[in-house]
């Protein structure tokens, strides 16, 4: 056996030794049935998701015999791998199930069966953690099976297929961001033999698409189908029939060459990254200095009929501007939805602004040919400024409205959009005043936009301005005061939930072993105190705890469905929901996870997966929404809502800046203050401030010098004092040994309960013996050592997010929304 086989086997075994469940795409009937409804809601929005990039011939006439080519028809990639796909799903459509399904389409079984016994012989190896495959190998095709195929069909169709998975990139070779040679070779041949061929993407994460126009004369349409969960197979039959008509909008771009990214010569490090692209991210790059290097723009998606946007208007309210606008089917055959796009474009000033920014977006219901439906945007006031991190305008630490022109756009992407309106702003305004938070350690140089009279906005260089925040004073001076400690009085959780007593009171009786019981969970992934397969278990982890009447709060891992030993639904990915520029639908989808959750005993779902796509290299994209932070905070918003309004709680991760998957542990994300606040945390923002979620779960990489779950700045002073946050911050599963650098004599625990990270799970090493570590209280009662009041604070976090769990109202058959929303 090789080295690779051993550490793969060792892999293996380790996973589901601390999991519970097994690795690979797996499908198994479990303890359960499928969730009622579930099967509709997931096909839909599958089908929703995907984006049509070219089309001279979809949908396909009725009847008509379809040869499919490619072995992903049978070996379907339905999501990705690692934490937030492996769910056991009680079936999985593929797409020759489909087509089969259809009643509309025939598939050509002599091909069929061709592939049928080709993949038989040569089955997918699924590999081990961080060893996945990315893409499978492909059937080498003779000409004449080609050309016997176009004798027996009428379209021809070939698949395209591509995996990612946590803990590793994709890479720049073929079969992973390239086509293969015998890829390459498919296409090649079924264009010769077949007029307007349709190529499927079945892919995770954008990867090289420069091929299209170098075969754009010989193909009928090309449409990224995504990884659209268990009811795959189903939606892109629909969409090749016509029974459903593509809305999907692309949610990042696609450039030419990878090589055009602006972030590409700054990913991929092993032990920093500084990102000298700063706020400008996919297309606010592309459209503010290199508009040719784009292939398809952000939002481009095409449909079965035609739209047009009329009888727009804008209206100044006290809160920023509305935007109404009529959408009309202006087809004559098909019915369908459509997405619109605000975007702004800012005066370039002193700060250097991008020439576009997506400020809302809204879509329509089914609309039906020559029929009209009225949308409605907003635009915040919060949202014509820019932060200015360095005091360019006179006001360092603020969000600032640039004195200069304003101009909104609407469309249905960004490079199509009009203009419908612009307005002047005579004198600089202020916003909103803030203080710096977590800038860099050193100063390196960034892009900054600069504008010239005759060439327009072009890029030049700037100085990311260093921290000068005396982080250890600001620490001291707003520790939490200590909750004197009482003897145990009797009180119970559930008298804090009624109102009976309050939480400082509780809090009071527990002593110093429960309050370190209470920061961590019960040590292992698939604890016994939970439901079989959960991926950990806190609050109620010792029996005096639950004698007290903290109950167990179980997580599960997401966000592509519920990670249990049991079956649970498998929905579209990230990159197929964010497509859909849909909130209302993504907030339909996650209540239904909702709604699973509470029938398998799950009360806290590890998702969304909200981190920004700075790169498409990133292994873990597919879990993620998109490159704009708008786009982003909304859609998440969307998902939490949706799984809170079903009575569960969710956790967005990953906080923040895990951008990249090689050396996660380790890496450090090196970012201007100004692009953490605009990009990488805007989307965070924006799901806090409105949907509340209960639960955040920190990054595994380090921000500017520190590890998310040490990282003050961001959780204590951002999320919590400026945000408002009132819930429960976790780790990322285990985390880093390290010492404060402010309080040398603290680490670990300690260090990470000072940043007011409440939670560690699971709760100890990977391996070992399973107790408390002697780290969080080593300097309790010593000088600027750890305090009871910090201990204290964390626990209060924790003992709120345990009232807002389904389980604790379960156990004690009572209703806590009026104590704790």
């Amino acid at each position: 056996m090789s080295v690779k086989e051993n550490i793969m086997k060792f892999f293996v075994k380790s996973y589901a030794r601390l999991t519970g469940v097994a690795q690979g795409q797996q499908v198994g009937q479990g303890d359960y049935s499928v969730t009622e409804g579930m099967p509709e809601l997931l096909r839909a929005a599958a089908a929703e998701g995907a984006v049509l990039l070219e089309n001279k011939v979809l949908p396909f006439k009725k009847d008509s015999t379809v040869s499919v080519f490619g072995r992903t028809q049978l070996d379907w990639f339905f999501c990705g791998y690692g934490s937030g796909g492996d769910v056991i799903r009680p079936y999985q459509v593929n797409l020759v199930d489909g087509i089969r399904n259809c009643g509309k389409l025939n598939i050509n079984k002599n091909l069929l069966s061709v592939y049928e016994k080709w993949v038989a012989e040569n089955p997918v190896d699924h590999g081990a953690w961080g060893f996945w495959p990315r893409s499978y190998p492909e059937m080498p095709l003779l000409n004449t099976v080609v050309a016997e195929a176009a004798k027996q069909s009428d379209y021809a169709v070939v698949v395209i297929g591509r995996s990612s998975g946590e803990d590793r990139e994709n890479v720049l070779e073929k079969g992973s961001y390239y086509l293969t040679d015998d890829e390459l070779d498919m296409l090649t041949k079924v264009t010769e033999n077949f007029k307007d061929t349709v190529v499927l993407l079945n892919i995770g994460s954008i990867i090289d698409l420069s091929w299209i126009e170098e075969m754009r004369d010989r193909l009928g349409a090309v449409m990224i189908v995504w990884q659209g969960g268990m009811e795959s197979g189903n939606a892109v039959a629909d969409l090749l029939c016509g029974d459903e008509v593509p809305s999907g909008r692309l949610s990042e771009t696609v450039a030419r060459d990878y090589n055009d990214y602006p972030s590409s010569a700054f990913f991929g490090n092993k032990d920093y990254n500084e990102y000298k692209e700063d706020i400008y991210v996919g297309y606010r790059w592309f459209e503010t200095f290199d508009k040719a290097s784009v292939l398809y723009p952000f939002g481009h998606g095409l449909s079965y009929t035609e739209f047009k946007i009329t009888n727009t208007a804008v209206k100044y309210t006290p809160d920023g501007l509305k935007i109404a606008a009529a959408i009309k089917n202006t087809g004559d055959t098909y019915a369908g939805k459509y997405a619109v796009c605000a975007f702004l474009e800012k005066p370039c000033g002193v700060l250097g602004n991008p020439s576009r920014e997506l400020v809302d977006f809204a879509k329509t219901d089914v609309i039906y040919p020559n029929q009209t439906e009225n949308l409605l945007l907003s635009i915040g006031k919060e949202q014509l400024a820019s932060y200015d991190s360095s005091g360019k305008t006179g006001n360092k630490s603020c969000y600032v409205v640039e004195k200069g022109v304003y101009r909104i756009y609407l469309g249905s992407d960004v490079r199509s959009a009009e203009k419908i309106f612009e307005f002047s702003v005579s004198e600089n305004i202020v916003v909103e005043r803030l203080k710096e938070v977590c800038a860099p350690k050193y100063p390196f140089e960034i892009y900054k936009s600069v504008e010239d009279e005759k060439t327009g906005r072009r890029a030049d260089f700037d100085i990311a301005p260093a921290s000068s925040v005396n982080l250890r004073q600001t620490i001291l001076d707003n520790l939490p005061a200590d909750i004197p400690q009482t003897e145990d009085r009797g009180y119970k959780l559930k008298d804090v939930a009624e109102g009976k007593v309050s939480l400082d009171d509780f809090v009071a009786q527990l002593s110093l072993d429960e309050l370190e019981a209470i920061t961590r969970g019960d040590y292992i992934m698939n604890s016994p105190l939970g439901a079989n397969g959960n991926a950990g278990v806190f609050g109620g982890v010792l029996e005096s705890l639950r004698e007290k009447g903290v109950t167990p709060v179980t997580t599960t891992d997401g966000p592509s469905g519920i990670r249990l030993k049991a079956s649970c639904s498998l929905i579209p990915i990230g990159s197929s929901l964010a497509s859909t520029f849909n909130k209302e639908l993504v907030k339909e989808v996650y209540y239904k996870v909702g709604c699973e959750m509470k029938d398998r005993g799950s009360d806290v779902l590890l998702a969304p997966g909200m981190n920004i796509k700075r790169n498409v290299l990133c292994g873990r994209n597919f879990e993620y929404f998109s490159e704009d932070p708008i786009l982003t905070g909304k859609i998440a918003a969307a998902a939490v809502t949706g799984l809170q309004k079903a009575g569960v709680s969710a956790c967005p991760k990953h906080f923040a800046c895990n951008n990249q998957e090689y050396n996660r542990l380790h890496n450090d994300s090196r970012v201007s203050e100004r692009a953490l606040r605009e990009i990488y945390l805007k989307g965070f923002e924006i799901c806090v401030k409105t949907a509340k979620p209960h639960c955040i779960m920190t990054s595994y990489n380090k921000i500017n010098g520190v590890w998310g779950h040490y990282n003050y700045e961001l959780c204590a002073r951002i999320l919590r004092q400026e945000w408002g946050f009132d819930g429960l911050v976790m780790t990322d599963w285990w985390m880093r040994s390290s010492r404060s650098p402010e309080f040398p004599d603290m680490k670990d625990n300690a260090y990470r309960v000072r940043a007011q990270v409440d939670l560690l799970m699971p709760g100890g090493r990977r391996v070992g013996r399973k107790k408390p570590d002697g780290t969080l209280l080593q300097t309790l009662g010593k000088t600027q050592g750890i305090t009871l009041g910090e201990i204290q604070l964390c626990a209060k976090h924790v003992l709120t997010a345990v009232m807002r769990s389904n389980t604790f109202r379960l156990n004690n058959d009572t209703d806590t929304k009026g104590t704790v929303s």
